[in-house]
């Protein structure tokens, strides 16, 4: 019975430390060290909330910028169902969604290179980021749905990427943020 009661006592204190204590002193530093990305990196335009700079979205329209492809399903860029599709190199159903991802984007975006990343899911099907240069190749299409100037455009994805972190990752402009500057460019 006294060990009994020494293993009780011990599990109260261990889930006091590890179950409330702990998670309050994390949470506390992260709201107050890291206060934006605590609470999802939210990107706000007035008071409504666009979106994350975290999780990507579904842009098909001529007139954005399209961004990588999502593997989430029932719906794109669920976060709540986060994951690659997990298909293999040799998989039919793979082979068939790289082929149709590509013709549609060479119907959009003619005589242009396709990226692989801009047909290729990410691992996590959430990516919200691509290259310079995959951003580079949609600039004819948008400019043309648009009526803009290519060289507006060029200027407009020059100031919004990003470079390398502490040396590591590459290049990389989020998507949402490019597209909220297109359809607001005074902001």
């Amino acid at each position: 019975m006294k060990d009994l009661l020494i293993a009780l006592r011990v599990f109260v204190v261990l889930t006091i430390v590890t179950g409330v204590a702990y998670p309050l002193l994390v949470t506390g530093i992260a709201q107050t060290a890291f206060r934006d990305q605590a609470n999802g990196s939210l990107i706000k335009q007035g008071d409504k909330i666009v979106g994350s700079r975290l999780i990507g979205q579904d842009f098909q329209d001529p007139k954005y910028f399209w961004g990588r492809p999502s593997a989430t399903s029932p719906t794109p860029y669920n976060a709540a169902a986060s994951s690659g599709s997990n298909l293999a190199p040799t998989n039919p159903a793979l082979k068939e969604a790289l082929e149709t991802r590509v013709k549609s984007f060479q119907a959009a975006n003619p005589g242009q290179p396709v990226p692989t990343e801009l047909v290729t899911a990410s691992a996590s099907g959430l990516d919200p980021d691509i290259s310079p240069q995959a951003a580079a190749v949609q600039i004819p299409r948008i400019a043309k749905a648009r009526g803009l100037e290519e060289s507006s455009l060029k200027a407009l994805v020059e100031q919004h990427t990003q470079a390398r972190q502490l040396g590591l990752g590459e290049p990389r402009i989020n998507v949402l943020e490019l597209n909220l500057a297109l359809d607001h460019p005074q902001e």
